[in-house]
């Protein structure tokens, strides 16, 4: 398979086992719902009635009120009570095998090459860490939507340049391929000609 080089008149020979695989959505959903899963807090934390403080006592006695029975005041039917199924802090985290991951990413990127979302530079250089050379360079290219740019490793101007626009990021490849969402989320795809090769020998 070849892809175009935008700014330059060379093609890039990509391999088939990375960039030219089925799209297996069952899976890439399982890997984005793990990575996102991964990303929660689980610090949530209830009471449960031996957790609340209080009600040692029996309210009233068993018989004779006419009240219903009590044997604390924390019941979880009362005010101020304890909570049934309290809530407490646990681990979201869900195991996905590295084999399934980088297949998954192979496919995410397979797909992406397909609908003409991805995009090969030379490289990106910016003798300034300016937003507006940054723009300049992305509409002489013609992309002005969601850009997710990869490098093979960050350059300081780049991502000065690119930090104060909503709609542009600036990852490394090893960000890139730990973060699913972003390569599924990104209306379009930047990666330089060094970075891809680098993405090729990680996934092969």
């Amino acid at each position: 398979m070849e892809l175009e080089v935008i700014n330059s008149k060379k093609k890039l020979t990509l391999s088939d086992e990375v960039f030219a695989k089925e799209f297996n959505e069952p899976l890439i959903h399982q890997v984005v719902t793990a990575y996102l899963a991964t990303g929660r807090a689980g610090t949530q934390s209830q009471k449960t009635r031996a957790e609340v403080s209080g009600g040692g006592i029996k309210p009233w006695r068993q018989k004779g009120t006419g009240r219903a029975r009590a044997g604390t005041i924390r019941s979880p039917i009362w005010r101020k009570g304890g909570v049934t199924f309290a809530a407490k802090p646990r681990s979201y985290k869900q195991k996905v095998n590295k084999k399934m991951y980088n297949v998954a990413l192979r496919s995410i990127l397979s797909e992406l090459v397909r609908q003409e979302r991805l995009a090969v530079v030379d490289a990106i250089t910016l003798e300034k860490p300016k937003t507006k050379a940054l723009l300049a360079q992305l509409a002489a290219w013609k992309l002005s939507d969601k850009v997710l740019i990869i490098t093979e490793s960050v350059e300081h101007n780049l991502y000065l340049a690119a930090r104060n626009l909503p709609h542009v990021n600036v990852f490394d490849v090893t960000a890139s391929l730990s973060d699913p969402v972003a390569l599924v989320g990104a209306e379009k795809l930047l990666v330089t000609k060094e970075a891809m090769q680098k993405i090729e020998e990680l996934l092969k």
